[in-house]
């Protein structure tokens, strides 16, 4: 298959083999993942008045996978951002940050990149998720699911996938990383939070730190200072390769601020941090072509 740029000009995409698996999950479970209850009073909920939000089916290899897709009910076209979900799949909060965005404009969607290895909704505790889904989950099978949320948004005719843009959290902040290196249409993205040298594995070849060269579109990450599960060094580590490359992507690191500090229905939430991102966030895909 090819894919034609801005200018027209048509540039071929890999088609990955991926392997022939069931598909687990079929659609997607209601309210937030068991495994963050209870959810905190700090909790937002967007509502959906002047929106078209709600699930659909995203076409993908070897059959269909649930995605919530949220969008302004009037006009469009409209600029497209891919939400990737955090480990614990497309729950509400993720449903609510896509309704977020399609409030500001933009066409929206969250595909369940889980939907062939579990059903994390079900499961309470982070590390059955992380060792029984999370893990079984192969990169390229990722950037080949986003690849085909792209093509089936632009079928809508609702969707401007010229103006392409990325955002994801925690596991989905490194794929942000990732997919900006696979595909060249894209235009921007911003990584809340994602890994950048988790222990590699066969299914998960290359990290962030690995790919900066191959980079296609600026990237902001969004970092905090006291995540346990990302050292400062290694942040550091990775602006310093960005710089080095000549890449126009920037980090932000939060002093004093945990891990998963957008997440505003768990007690890692920290809203000066959170709606500081959000405001650089809507910046910089203005910046850089997904307005």
């Amino acid at each position: 298959m090819d894919r034609a740029d801005d200018a027209g000009v048509k540039r071929p995409i890999s088609q990955p083999q991926l392997s022939r698996r069931a598909f687990v999950v079929g659609s997607l479970a209601a309210g937030f993942a068991l495994a963050v209850m209870p959810v905190s009073a700090d909790t937002i909920t967007t509502g959906s008045n002047g929106l078209v939000a709600g699930e659909v089916k995203i076409p993908v290899e070897g059959g269909e996978i649930p995605a919530y897709r949220a969008m302004p009910a009037n006009g469009g076209p409209f600029p497209t951002v891919l939400v990737v979900h955090e480990i614990f799949g497309v729950h509400e909060h993720i449903k609510d940050i896509c309704r977020r965005l399609a409030k500001l404009g933009y066409f929206a969607v969250a595909p369940l990149l889980y939907a062939r290895e579990g059903d994390v909704a079900s499961m309470s505790d982070v590390q059955q998720i992380i060792a029984k889904v999370v893990a079984k989950v192969p990169d390229q099978q990722v950037a080949s699911d986003l690849d085909a949320t792209v093509a089936w948004a632009k079928s809508t005719g609702k969707a401007d996938t010229a103006k392409l843009g990325i955002t994801g959290f925690c596991w989905g902040g490194r794929q942000v990383w990732l997919y900006a290196a696979h595909n060249p249409s894209l235009k921007a993205g911003v990584a809340w939070y994602g890994p950048l040298q988790p222990p590699a594995a066969a299914i998960r070849p290359k990290n962030p730190i690995d790919l900066v060269d191959q980079i296609n579109a600026p990237i902001l990450g969004l970092y905090g200072g006291a995540d346990m599960g990302i050292p400062v060094a290694q942040i550091e580590q990775m602006r310093a390769a960005l710089k080095a490359a000549g890449k126009p992507s920037e980090i932000v690191i939060y002093p004093d601020t945990p891990h998963g500090f957008n997440a505003d229905y768990r007690p890692s939430y920290k809203p000066e941090a959170a709606k500081d991102g959000w405001k650089r966030m809507q910046a910089w895909f203005k910046e850089h072509g997904v307005a």
